[in-house]
């Protein structure tokens, strides 16, 4: 695979000072619109051979392009912060957003070829990890990010002249380390590695190219024009343009208005069967009975919670459901067992400018807690298969390719030791339009209830069959989905806590 980077390539000093010129200032050109266009990031990972000249190549990028839309990032082995949260935090927290470029350094690639040369995981863990990068690409390149990687080369050889010549200089002595010559006496079993981890990542929508590193002239030229041309092409193809969606309230009728739906009290004509069509909503607990219990439910979680901050073991909260559902109160009944530094909630809204620039599960990993703590989500990154979908802010496309982006997201956080749970609440179209009046006639809950939720009863045929599809595709072994029966607030209240309290348990 990398006899053709070891053939000496080289240019002359005179004819690389012209190109370069030339280069830089098209790359500069290329930034500048990328910058303007704001459609995709562009994700440039470097790897390859100690010595090959990986750092010296992305300095050299960033003296030639505007350090305000660039970033550069190396990781080595993760900080306690970094090993306390799923292995992939680190990376999508420092992912450039649209219009920017990001250079990573020792990325995601680093220690599973290490760890394999190194003989500390096996092959079936190795192929394993490759796979997981092939998902986390996927799902960049997927979301229109463009993604180039360079593996930088050099023969047996030549790492060794290049390893000794930086020994000699006093300037450049203290980049050589131990470790990189243990690496060079591993060579052979490193290049294996190295083999196999292109063979299975380098795909259509993220190349790998091989750039004969012994050459400083010869792979700054060669780098440098590989990111111009593939800049140049994404932006000719106008890579990341939205797609025109038809807006969601022009396919409403006069029935979704807000005034009309507000006297209407007829659930949307449906005869689609969903799982939510069985429950049974009649479920109630008494006033007295669901205060004992309550106490003790919430007593239970309290130790649960204190053992798992001891232990260093993470709990996520999902919690999805109706407009008036009773999500807050639930929410509120589990933190009142909780002493304030072990959770934090995370109510969801529309996303932010600064979200939007990004995949739409950016804002989600960046949330993510050290070790030990509780997180709960008031609504998530389920509202890709719900609201983006039935109003229309996401393509089908983009929703359907989400459900898989989901389900290898919640992977990890299991992987991870994350205890996950996650709820819809439940209630029937008429309990929910009886709360919806109850809110009216109450000074401090009319600010919980907008023209939007009134809008949102006429689409709720859609929404049901939104989440039926939701439970369907993302209702996993690892991480189900519990659908609670919300017409009764006790009854609900306590299948959250009896819930949150057996999935800690098992966790723990």
């Amino acid at each position: 695979m990398f006899e053709a980077a070891e053939l000496g390539r080289s240019i002359e000093k005179d004819a690389y000072k012209k190109q370069a010129l030339v280069l830089r200032n098209e790359l500069l050109d290329a930034q500048r619109r990328l910058s303007s266009a704001g459609n995709f990031p562009v994700i440039i990972v470097f790897a390859g051979v100690d010595g090959a000249g990986k750092g010296e190549t992305v300095n050299l990028l960033s003296e030639w392009m505007d350090p305000r839309y660039i970033s550069a990032r190396a990781f080595g082995r993760p900080s306690d912060e970094e090993a306390e949260r799923p292995e992939y935090w680190r990376y999508w927290r420092h992912l450039p957003p649209k219009g920017r470029i990001g250079f990573f350094l020792s990325s995601w690639y680093s220690l599973p070829i290490l760890d394999r040369v190194n003989g500390t995981t096996s092959k079936a863990d190795f192929a394993r990890r490759l796979e997981r990068i092939e998902q986390f690409e996927r799902t960049l390149t997927a979301n229109n990010a463009l993604v180039l990687k360079f593996w930088m080369h050099l023969g047996k050889s030549q790492q060794r002249r290049r390893l000794r010549k930086l020994e000699k200089d006093p300037l450049t002595r203290w980049r050589v380390t131990k470790a990189q010559w243990k690496n060079w006496r591993m060579y052979d079993r490193f290049i294996t590695a190295a083999e196999e981890t292109i063979r299975q990542t380098s795909t259509v929508e993220a190349p790998w190219l091989i750039v004969e590193g012994q050459d400083e002239a010869y792979r700054t030229i060669a780098v440098a024009t590989a990111i111009r041309d593939a800049i140049d092409k994404a932006l000719q193809e106008n890579r990341g343009a939205r797609v025109s969606i038809k807006p969601a309230a022009a396919k409403r009728n006069a029935a979704a208005d807000p005034q009309a739906a507000k006297v209407a009290s007829e659930k949307p004509a449906s005869d689609a069967t969903t799982i939510l069509s069985h429950l049974d909503m009649t479920q109630t607990v008494a006033k007295k009975a669901f205060g004992t219990e309550l106490e003790k439910q919430q007593g239970r979680i309290h130790l649960l919670q204190r053992r798992a901050w001891n232990k260093g073991v993470s709990t996520i909260l999902v919690f999805e459901g109706w407009d008036a559902a009773g999500k807050g109160g639930a929410i509120r009944r589990a933190t009142a067992a909780l002493d304030a530094p072990w959770y934090q909630v995370i109510p969801i809204a529309a996303p932010t400018d600064e979200e939007r620039q990004h995949h739409y599960l950016w804002r989600f990993w960046r949330h993510l807690s050290r070790a030990g703590r509780l997180t709960i989500f008031d609504r998530s990154w389920y509202g890709r298969v719900l609201v983006e979908r039935v109003e229309g802010f996401a393509a089908p496309s983009e929703w359907m390719r989400s459900y898989t982006e989901i389900n290898e997201f919640e992977d990890q956080l299991v992987e991870r030791g994350i205890v996950l749970v996650k709820f819809w609440i439940h209630v029937t179209f008429e309990e929910q339009l009886r709360r919806f009046k109850e809110r009216e006639k109450i000074s401090h809950k009319k600010w919980k209830l907008t023209d939007e939720d009134w809008r949102n009863r006429a689409r709720w045929g859609e929404y049901e069959r939104a989440v039926n599809d939701m439970v369907e595709r993302t209702s996993t072994r690892l991480a189900p989905w519990t659908i609670v029966e919300g017409n009764d607030k006790n009854f609900a209240r306590l299948k959250v806590l009896r819930t949150i309290g057996d999935r800690m348990k098992a966790g723990l």
